[in-house]
């Protein structure tokens, strides 16, 4: 009887012939718009009109992102991301401090999760909510 023993993992091929590993744009701009809702969260943890407070205006922790990757078939990184992402802030508050550190947080994110290098990150301040304003008035 033979004995059939495995293949030792990708010794016979060559690094460039074994493929490429690709993110989806799409799964990366999910990664941001959470990470970003993540950074609002510690940023004002509780805080009235902060997002995910209680009875906070409009969706808590409101974050989207779109994002364009370049992607490369090198072993890592899987590509190069420029990111812009759309929040939604509590008023008043820093909001220089609030974008920035939404950057950073984004940027560990997208980095750990997806293996990309990123290029840019470009937040933009959709809506700000006041816990002294009423339902009809909005600050844009």
């Amino acid at each position: 009887m033979a004995t059939v023993s495995p293949p030792s993992a990708g010794a016979d091929v060559p690094a460039g012939e074994r493929g490429a590993t690709r993110v989806a744009d799409r799964v990366v701009a999910k990664i941001a718009a959470r990470a970003a809702r993540e950074a609002l969260r510690e940023a004002a943890p509780g805080a009235p009109g902060a997002p995910g407070a209680p009875g906070a205006p409009g969706a808590p922790g409101d974050a989207h992102a779109t994002v364009t990757v370049a992607h490369r078939d090198v072993h890592p990184p899987f590509g190069e991301a420029r990111l812009r992402i759309a929040v939604e802030l509590s008023y008043p508050a820093p909001i220089g401090a609030r974008c920035g550190l939404v950057r950073r947080h984004v940027t560990e994110r997208v980095r750990a999760l997806a293996g990309m290098t990123v290029a840019e990150v470009a937040v933009q301040v959709e809506r700000l909510n006041s816990p002294l304003l009423t339902d009809r008035e909005r600050v844009r």
